[in-house]
C-alpha cells in the first residue's frame, strides 16, 4: 500500500495526479489525513482521505508520497506520524516521493545529502542546504527518492512512481492510455 498524505493546505493537483496514476497501474493507493479524514486543499476543495494519520501509525507502507502546497508542507513536517514513516521507509530503503515544497521534509532531515533532487525554486535553497545536488530536472530519482518540481509536473511524478513501484513498462503503458506526449 502506498500512502499519500493529505494535510490542511496541501496542493490538490500534487496529491491526486499521482494518486490517479498509480492506481491506474494497478497499485494500491491510501490517502492518509494527517489533519483529519476531510482534509481541504490549498484552493478549498476538500477530500475524504481513507484513514487518518493515527490509523496508519502502526502501519507499514510499502512507499509513501508527500504532496507540496502551503501550508500542507508545514503541516506534514510537523506530523510525528509523517516523520516516523519517513523515518521507517528510509530505514527499509523503500521509496518517497516529494513534490514542490515537500523536498524540503527530506532536506531539513539530512536525507537529500549529496543526492540529485529538485523541489519548486522557492524551496531549492532548502535542498541545498540539506547536502542534495540539485538537479536541473523538473523530476527527477536519486535512490529511493523521487523529487519533482511542482503542480504542473503532477502527471510526470506520478508516472516515475508508478515506473520505481510497479516497472517502466506499465508506466509507458498508463502514459499511453492518458495521451500523454
Amino acid at each position: 500500500m502506498v500512502y499519500v498524505f493529505l494535510a490542511e493546505g496541501f496542493e490538490l493537483v500534487e496529491a491526486l495526479a499521482p494518486v490517479d496514476i498509480l492506481r491506474r497501474a494497478g497499485i494500491e493507493v491510501s490517502l492518509v489525513g494527517v489533519t483529519g479524514l476531510e482534509v481541504a486543499a490549498s484552493n478549498g476543495v476538500t477530500v475524504r482521505a481513507d484513514k487518518t494519520a493515527q490509523e496508519a501509525a502502526g502501519e507499514e507502507p510499502a512507499a509513501i508520497v508527500l504532496p507540496g502546497g502551503l501550508p500542507g508542507t508545514l503541516r506534514l513536517e510537523e506530523s510525528p506520524v509523517v516523520q516516523q514513516l519517513i523515518d521507517l521507509c528510509v530505514a527499509e530503503g523503500k521509496l518517497i516521493g516529494a513534490i514542490c515544497a515537500a523536498p524540503s521534509i527530506l532536506a531539513h532531515k539530512g536525507l537529500l545529502q549529496g543526492r540529485e533532487a529538485t523541489a519548486f525554486p522557492k524551496f531549492q535553497p532548502d535542498v541545498e542546504a540539506g547536502g542534495g545536488r540539485l538537479s536541473e530536472k523538473y523530476v527527477c530519482q536519486d535512490g529511493p527518492f523521487i523529487t519533482a518540481r511542482g503542480m504542473g509536473v503532477s502527471t510526470q511524478f506520478g508516472l516515475a512512481l508508478a515506473a520505481a513501484l510497479a516497472s517502466p513498462e506499465k508506466a509507458e503503458e498508463v502514459r499511453a492510455s492518458i495521451q500523454m506526449a
